[in-house]
Order: C-alpha cells, then structure tokens, then sequence
C-alpha cells in the first residue's frame, strides 16, 4: 500500500497514514502529472519570454554566462530545499523548515515577505495580461480585463487544488511545448536544415562578430546576473504543491533530480538559439523582444502574435500559481499561530477559502495601486518586494545547514535527496547570493533600491516577529506565576 507522510500543525510529519486526506485539513488532490508539469513549467517565467531582451542588450553573447551563473545557483538552492522537502512535505516549505531549525522568528519573517512577493506579482501579471488581451480586443478596457483574469482564477484556486493543478497542467503545458519548439526550429535554422528559413546570417559565428563574446566587458556578467535573476523565480513552487500530492516524496525528488536538465534547456537553449540566429546588438531583440525577433529572422509568420498567446499563457500561469502559493504560505502561518486562525481552516473541498480571499485582496488592492499611482505607491510595492527571492533563497541554505542535522537525527531514512558536497556547496552558494546582493547595492539605481527598500520591509517584519515572540513569551511567563 502507497503510503505517504501527513503534515503537522507546525509542518513537519506524524508519520503515515496511507489516506489522501492530509491531517492539516489540505487534501491531495494533485496527480503525478499535475506535480510534474509544475515542476518542468515552474522554471519558466513571463520574465524569460519579456526581459531576456534587455539582458541581451546590456551584456551581449555574455549573458549566457549570466543565465549559467543564475541557473547554477538556483539548482543548488533546489537541491537543499528537495532535501528537506522529500523529508518533509509542508504547505509552508522553506517558512516551516526556517520556523523548525532557525526559530519562530525566521519562519515568521520569510513566510509573510513571501506571501508579500506574491501578492505583488499577482499585481504585475494581471496588469500584464491585461495589456496583451486589450490589444486584442479594445472595448473591453485595461482595468476591466485585469479583473476578468483575476476572479476567473480566483474561481479556479477556490474550486480545489485538483482545478488549480489541471489550469497549471495546460498552462505549463503550452509554455513548456512552445520553448522546446522554439529550440528545436532554431537549432535547424542554425545548421541551416530549416526549410524555408531566409536567414542566412544565422550561425555560431554571431557569438563573437559583433564587438567579441564580451563586447561589453567581462563585468557586463555581473549586469546581466541582476538583469535575469528574477526570472527564476518560482522553482521552489513544486515543494509547495508536493504536500497536497499523492506521493509527496517521490514528486519533490523527481522535481529536484530534474531541475539541472530544465534549466539548461529552457533558459540557455533557448538564448543560445536567439544569439546565434542574430547578432546580439540588432535593434530588433529589444523592440519586439528577443524571441519574435529571432522567430522573425527565419521567415515564421504572424511570431509577434503567436509570441503574444504564449507569454499571455505565461502570465496567467504566473497569476494562477501566485495564488495558489500566497494561499498556501498564509495557510501555513495560520496553522503556526503566525496569522489570522481563519487562515489555517479548510472547507470540504480541503480549501483554505480565507487564506486564498486573503491573498487575492491584497493583489486587487495592488492593482489598484498599479493603475492609480503607478509611478509612487506601486513603484514602492515593487521596488520593495524586489530582492524578496534573494532573502528566500538565502535563508534556504541556512536552513538547510541546520536541517541536515535534525533529520539525521529524527528520520534519517527520509534522507533521500542530499545536497551534493555538504556542507561545503551551501556556503559556496551562500557566498554567491550575499555576492549579488552585495553587487546590487554596489551597481546602484533601481537595483540597490530594491535591496534597500526589501531589507526594510525585512526588518520591519522582523521586528514585528521578535515582539510577537516577546509578548507570547511574557504572557506565558503570567501564566506560570
């Protein structure tokens, strides 16, 4: 009989009860399919298909180093969490890991600027998705459509988590066939096997005849890495969702074992196909984007269309696991003591109704903002939410220094996944994340905004946590007198 660990109220395990009805109230209702195209889709950003313009343009062919350096850290960073998540399944992940080897303070802190991150996405794509469906038809207005995609996604996540896990099959789904395409083509454009292409020009050779592989200087890698950074953004989604699957353990490691593969398909794949199909200063990368103008280039017709249908399928993948990751968080802070009770309570479907309505709140509310006052309020949401994946990915691999221990020590059988080189390779991407923090305050403008107003709002939640701490703890001691 498939068996699998239940979650606790602080989100660690109780053992097997061999029944998919979570003891916290969460259900699990995601298949292996659903759980393996979250994984493989995850990776995939909006960012990717929107930013990786821009990238190209500040670093040139160099950028794929960039994307190296990103991708390397983010597969470490998903091998600690694979570690402690196939030991122990939680909807709270990496906050419930930190609340559990660090203190109540640290679990507290990254759960709730996480859930903060997400609710601004929820934001930024559905304005984005908006933008793409007015351009597509105009009597519906901008703020009308921004609505439209978040209450049918809103549906979606209350339905259950089986609804939230079949929209994220087929959105992952075409994101996830559209890159591989978008490779296979151009690599047959590349080798010139393409038929019917009329770029002539494509070949290895745009790697370096345009100013060199660095043409703009070997730090121009480090421009890049702040440039791509957040694109990666929401790999660590599939830890999240493996609490309400069939096989927790088996999903987690089968994401974890597969996310080296992914990345260098999806990310350097693809950006290798766009720089050798052009060279990387053509205006047309930053004008139309880098992958229609690489689409352009070999003779594909209607590519800005067909572009704009897959990054508004980007967007609403986005936008749908957004939701469904803010809920959970929420849900996992209730279930600690560390947010609203009603948090932390399920229908019989197995929803946390209040935590989803919470999070779409916020998100409506910074929709708002987006369109009110885009350039002040909105701007400050952004700016201070934007190194948020930095702090997560950093307390990650502390977490995991101390986790490694305790689970040796409770259920050292559940050590399936182990992060390689330990513990020499988590100080080694330690030291990488505090290097590019480091560098963001160091290249200054928006960048070093954002680490200053996220370290901010980080110590503002901080200081909330410890007085939280000090007050349950007075109480206690009142108690006992």
């Amino acid at each position: 009989m498939n068996t699998q660990p239940t979650l606790t109220k602080e989100g660690g395990t109780t053992g097997n009860t061999g029944d998919s009805q979570q003891s916290d109230g969460l259900k699990a209702g995601l298949k292996n399919r659903h759980l393996s195209m979250i994984a493989i889709g995850g990776v995939i950003g909006a960012g990717l298909f929107v930013g990786s313009g821009s990238g190209i343009a500040a670093a040139g062919p160099a950028i794929l180093l960039s994307y190296a350096l990103v991708g390397a850290m983010v597969v470490f960073v998903m091998r600690m969490l694979g570690e402690m998540a196939a030991a122990r399944p939680s909807s709270g992940s990496f906050s419930a890991y930190a609340d559990q080897a660090l203190g109540r303070w640290a679990g507290f802190t990254i759960g709730w600027l996480y859930w903060f991150f997400w609710v601004v996405v929820l934001a930024v794509e559905a304005t984005a998705g908006a933008v793409i469906l007015e351009s597509w038809i105009p009597a519906v207005p901008q703020w009308a459509w921004a609505l439209i995609v978040m209450v049918v996604l809103t549906a979606t996540n209350l339905a259950s988590v089986s609804s939230y896990g079949e929209f994220e099959f087929w959105f992952a789904g075409i994101k996830v066939v559209a890159i591989a395409a978008f490779v296979v083509v151009g690599f047959l454009a590349v080798f010139g096997v393409l038929p019917g292409s009329d770029n002539p020009g494509a070949g290895f050779a745009h790697l370096s005849d345009a100013g060199g592989f660095f043409p703009m200087g070997a730090g121009a890698i480090l421009t890049g890495v702040l440039m791509v950074v957040f694109s990666f953004m929401g790999s660590e989604i599939v830890t999240l969702a493996a609490g309400e699957s069939e096989d927790p353990q088996k999903a987690v490691t089968k994401a974890t074992n597969s996310v080296i593969w992914r990345i260098g398909v999806f990310y350097l794949g693809s950006i290798f196909v766009v720089l050798t199909l052009l060279p990387w200063n053509d205006k047309s990368i930053v004008e139309k984007g880098s992958y229609v103008a690489a689409l352009d280039s070999i003779g594909i017709p209607h590519a800005g269309q067909v572009m704009n249908v897959i990054v508004l399928t980007a967007v609403l993948s986005c936008l749908n696991s957004g939701l469904y990751t803010a809920s959970r968080m929420a849900f996992s802070l209730g279930r600690r003591g560390d947010a609203p009770k009603a948090f932390a309570k399920t229908n019989k479907r197995g929803v946390p109704t209040a935590a989803i309505l919470s999070s779409v709140v916020f998100g409506f509310v910074a929709v708002f903002f987006n369109y009110q006052w885009p350039d002040t309020v909105f701007a400050f949401l952004l700016n201070s939410s934007g190194a948020v994946a930095l702090f997560v990915w950093l307390v990650i691999c502390v977490t995991q220094l101390r986790m490694r221990g305790i689970i040796l020590r409770e259920t050292p059988e559940k050590l399936v996944v182990k992060m390689w080189l330990f513990p020499y390779l988590t100080w080694a991407t330690i030291a990488m994340i505090v290097f590019v923090l480091g560098y963001m305050i160091y290249d200054g403008g928006s960048a070093r905004e954002q680490v200053v107003l996220s370290l901010l709002v980080a110590a503002l939640v901080l200081a909330v946590a410890l007085v939280k701490d000090r007050f349950k703890k007075a109480t206690r001691d009142e108690i006992d007198a």
